[in-house]
């Protein structure tokens, strides 16, 4: 018996199926949740999500947001969420360097923690375009 899966942001759905698994990146580490799991609420860090339906998976790039666990669904309120394919490595690549030199140059707390979160972004979604890609090769 699969449970509902809706990952939702600001802009729109990005997913909303049954499925049989989901692994999420939770602030004290990897969460999976199967059918029945009981209900609980967290926090998601940058990372990849992963829910697999019927053998058959979906990978997303998740920049936080909150996991709530209800009897029979699961529903992930993301700050930022791709799917795999929808991701544009070139763009990926543009925001991990422009985030790398903001580090290097911040001056205060706040330009620091928001060039941090803007890095952890672009290295979740390249961890995800390319884990898609060495799928497609195999």
């Amino acid at each position: 018996m699969p449970i509902r899966l809706d990952i939702v942001t600001a802009e729109r759905v990005v997913f909303s199926d049954e499925v049989d698994i989901i692994i999420a990146p939770g602030k004290e580490g990897e969460l999976g949740i199967l059918p029945h799991h009981s209900p609980l609420m967290t926090t998601l860090n940058s990372g990849e999500l992963i829910a697999r339906k019927s053998g058959e998976e979906y990978s997303l790039a998740i920049s936080g947001g909150f996991l709530e666990v209800q009897p029979d669904r699961v529903i992930i309120l993301a700050d930022s969420a791709e799917r795999a394919e929808e991701i544009d490595i070139a763009r990926a690549e543009e925001a991990k360097t422009r985030a790398k030199e903001t580090l290097s140059t911040a001056t205060s707390q706040t330009d620091m923690a928001q060039a941090e979160a803007a890095l952890r972004r672009a290295l979740a979604r390249l961890e995800v375009a390319d884990r898609r890609k060495k799928k497609k090769r195999i």
